[in-house]
């Protein structure tokens, strides 16, 4: 009886959120009924919370979104005007109200209740097959010899849920191989949100109309600077391709972002003026930036940014987010914005990763395993022992600037991979840990030297609620300087 209760209060709350969209769409040529509805979605966000919502934060967050002229309202206010309604509507429900708000409140719960880490989001991996042979991506050497069916897919998602997690991304590989299968799971699970990273060299406008009508797919598109860096290590012709879908995915009023890997070669160009405003003008609104990471024996760890480099990095992305910035667009550093979610974040602690062969990793760039999801439920995978050992050991450092057990604090990713007996998972080109490591020895060392000096130097976001092994740390009020959005 219990479950059925929640299950329609849970119904019954999406359908309210439902309505006030409903309102919000319908009335966005009046600016002062467009506030309106900010204010009572902020409202309404804060009743859901309950007790665990900050009353100065909601304060600050209810008088934010009444000023339509501060640099983040305007920036929502363009991504609403050039979105398709349909799209919107089921973007803001999915990704809004099931993942941010349902989503988490029901993950905070199954943490406590099952003592291990449960995600916010999970990666998978459709397919390993990829039309491309990028420089130093270990992808391109597996070939086509693996791929998840549509019924692990299926119960990928259908366990996710259980946990409260309702947003999916999938890499590979190229996921758009098997899009015909990612169609007919998005439709299914028409309350979550999937999003894609892609190459994008098969998007067209049939793809592309039929994301807008199911309203619940995203894509980040890989894109790294100018035509020149981006082609000298994706290929000739990539960065066309690249521009040809972002212009496709705008006509259909598609909400896209980027995913960029940044490497000593090509960081100026990817974080230039010019690269940002291109970005903004093609109708791409927000951005994953990834550190390249040495893994897998084809890599190149040349191309791995000096520390200097990586130092210049963090005020950059910094700045573009800053109140300051003219640039509309949001990009985000997985390796240097660790001070907004408490360190690492894999191991389930807020996402992990399923490649195309089923085996459960705890993060993309760590190819090591204990769990399959063709065997092992997905609460089985988060209980399994590596990943209890992430759980136990996170944060791998109270700098937050080294977050990583693998590029900043190697010695930790040995142990626990020995230590739990996980074998390694590389399909094509097996890596032993050790083998892994002695790459990123030297890095971590002269990097951490570069991060303290930066840390002890600032001072630092601090998030209301983190979760670290059964304990919830309630943090000090936040720095004066911190928009409230990011808590």
């Amino acid at each position: 009886m219990k479950s059925v209760t929640y299950s329609i209060s849970h119904s019954m709350q999406r359908k309210a959120f439902s309505v006030l969209i409903d309102k919000f769409l319908k009335n966005l040529d009046s600016q002062e009924d467009r506030t309106k509805i900010y204010v009572k979605l902020v409202d309404e966000a804060a009743k859901f919370y309950g007790k665990n919502a900050s009353a100065e934060n909601i304060a600050k967050v209810r008088e934010y979104v009444q000023n339509p002229n501060n640099r983040w309202m305007r920036f929502i206010n363009r991504i609403v005007d050039e979105t398709d309604p349909h799209y919107a509507k089921m973007m803001l429900l999915n990704l809004g109200y099931e993942a941010f708000f349902h989503g988490t409140k029901t993950i905070r719960k199954n943490r406590e209740k099952y003592h291990c880490n449960i995600p916010w989001l999970i990666l998978f991996d459709p397919t390993m097959a990829c039309n491309l042979k990028c420089k130093g991506c270990w992808s391109g050497t597996y070939g086509h010899k693996a791929s998840l069916s549509f019924e692990e897919m299926d119960k990928i998602v259908s366990e996710g849920k259980e946990l409260g997690v309702y947003l999916y991304m999938m890499t590979g590989g190229e996921p758009t191989v098997r899009m015909k299968d990612i169609f007919k799971l998005a439709q299914k699970h028409n309350d979550c949100f999937f999003g894609l990273y892609s190459n994008s060299t098969l998007i067209n406008d049939e793809m592309a109309e039929k994301v807008r009508e199911l309203g619940n797919i995203t894509f980040m598109l890989s894109i790294e600077g100018t035509e020149k860096t981006n082609d000298d290590r994706r290929g000739n012709g990539h960065y066309q391709a690249a521009m040809n879908a972002m212009d496709c995915l705008k006509r259909h009023g598609i909400v896209f972002g980027t995913s960029i890997c940044y490497t000593r070669s090509n960081i100026e160009a990817v974080t230039s003026d010019e690269f940002f405003h291109l970005l903004e003008e093609k109708g791409a609104r927000f951005g994953f930036y990834f550190h390249y990471m040495p893994v897998g024996t084809n890599a190149t760890p040349e191309l791995m940014p000096t520390v200097e480099q990586r130092r210049i990095m963090i005020d950059r992305i910094r700045q573009v987010r800053g109140e300051d910035s003219e640039i509309e667009f949001y990009p985000m550093d997985f390796q240097n914005d660790g001070e907004f979610v408490g360190g690492c974040i894999a191991g389930g602690r807020n996402y992990f990763h399923i490649n195309s062969n089923g085996d459960a990793e705890p993060c993309v760039f760590i190819h090591y395993s204990n769990a399959n999801i063709k065997n092992s439920s997905i609460l089985e995978i988060l209980r399994s022992p590596l990943f209890m050992a992430y759980y136990k050991n996170q944060p791998f450092n109270k700098n937050h600037l080294r977050p990583c057990p693998m590029l900043e604090n190697p010695s930790y990713l040995r142990r626990m991979v020995k230590e739990t007996g996980a074998h390694q998972t590389n399909m094509e080109s097996p890596e032993e840990v050790d083998h892994l490591c002695e790459k990123c020895d030297a890095y971590s060392k002269e990097w951490g030297v570069v991060a303290d000096e930066i840390w002890n130097s600032r001072p630092h976001h601090v998030n209301k609620y983190e979760y670290y092994c059964d304990k919830e740390t309630e943090s000090v009020d936040m720095n004066e300087h911190e928009v409230a959005f990011h808590g």
